[in-house]
């Protein structure tokens, strides 16, 4: 993210993306997030955007554990960078838009010597755990999150080279 990108339209984003699973039941933060809090959460992180002429369609935050992230042991681990905040446009969900944006940040985590990419998402979010599956992460851990009405469930995916 660049100083001239509009954090309330990264908040508008988020907010859009995470709409369903929040009707659904799922407090996730990124449901109802201030735009103070996309800016606290961007200075902790590397913040990347998908644009189509000027206008966000996607995001992801990258970045090693932060002080709130612990209560997750997987996230403590050595070599292991985490993925959070990950959303497109629900209006262009399903034309690969997210699955570049992970393939970069899985790119980006190994260029900067990471040997596993984690992120977490509700337990009961079966669909975004099935995505993950498919694109090799694995189940290793559960977390509960404070305030939240749900259990996430911990994926991980290994970044060595394979030949």
């Amino acid at each position: 993210m660049e100083a001239s990108d509009s954090f309330e339209e990264l908040t508008d984003l988020l907010h859009r993306a995470y709409a369903t699973l929040g009707a659904s039941g799922f407090n996730y933060t990124a449901v109802d997030q201030s735009v103070t809090a996309t800016r606290e959460q961007i200075a902790r992180k590397e913040c990347y955007l998908a644009c189509v002429a000027q206008r966000m369609i996607g995001t992801l935050l990258l970045g090693r554990a932060g002080p709130g992230q612990l209560a997750c042991e997987w996230y403590g681990r050595p070599g292991v960078w985490i993925i959070g905040r990950f959303a497109v446009d629900p209006l262009l969900q399903r034309q690969g838009i997210g699955g570049q944006l992970l393939t970069f940040a899985e790119q980006r985590a190994r260029s900067l010597g990471a040997l596993e990419i984690a992120l977490d998402t509700a337990e009961g979010a079966q669909h975004l755990v099935e995505l993950y599956a498919k694109r090799g992460y694995r189940k290793v851990g559960y977390v509960q999150w404070e305030g939240k009405s749900y259990r996430s469930v911990v994926l991980s995916k290994a970044l060595t080279e394979t030949h």
